[in-house]
């Protein structure tokens, strides 16, 4: 699925904008702040000067479900404008998946236009959409962090609500990690030697 190193390149590139934002390496992460130290702007759609009524009606209520976010990007300058009708912990996972297309240095694939020739939105392929989830998944919880939460033994719920994510998210990441199984595989190892003395 992944390029050889890229995931270990991932979890790398996490801990590199956690210490430039003086934050530990279990640290929870401030999607806003990190988009701020990047110089990316993040705002909700009701934060956009110029959209009409009925343009924000549509997209936070008759049609909320069909997108998140979306990056604009002009002259190296990036702007996030984010879905406030959606929970915060999608909002974090949002901003970062975005700030992840960008530390990625990804261009869109695909270009919309409506039939009066207007441009809608750029997408970006399936590849570029799975790195990007992959590194905004490290971003906000990374394996130290991981490790952290299995070896607390902190309540799954808790420890989401401490990392500003979905309990979905944080079971997800246990899974694909590997964690759990090191975990498991360690506590195993440990018993087996204890039952021995």
């Amino acid at each position: 699925m992944f390029e050889r190193g890229f995931k270990t390149s991932c979890e790398n590139l996490a801990r590199q904008q956690r210490a430039t934002l003086s934050l530990g390496p279990t640290a929870p992460l401030d999607p806003r702040g990190l988009a701020k130290h990047l110089g990316v702007m993040v705002r909700t759609v009701e934060e956009v000067p110029g959209l009409s009524g009925d343009c924000v009606r549509i997209l936070l209520h008759d049609d909320a479900d069909s997108w998140s976010a979306v990056t604009l990007s002009a002259n190296g300058r990036h702007l996030i404008i984010l879905n406030s009708s959606h929970a915060q912990t999608r909002l974090a996972s949002d901003t970062v998946h975005e700030i992840a297309h960008i530390l990625l240095g990804h261009k869109p694939s695909r270009i919309d236009l409506t039939e009066d020739g207007s441009l809608m939105l750029s997408t970006y392929d399936r590849r570029r959409e799975d790195e990007a989830n992959w590194l905004a998944g490290c971003l906000l919880l990374p394996r130290d962090a991981l490790m952290l939460i299995r070896r607390q033994q902190l309540d799954l719920s808790t420890a989401a609500e401490m990392y500003g994510t979905s309990r979905d998210m944080l079971t997800y990441r246990l899974n694909v990690t590997g964690v759990d199984h090191q975990v498991k595989r360690s506590n195993a190892l440990r018993s087996g030697r204890s039952s021995l003395t």
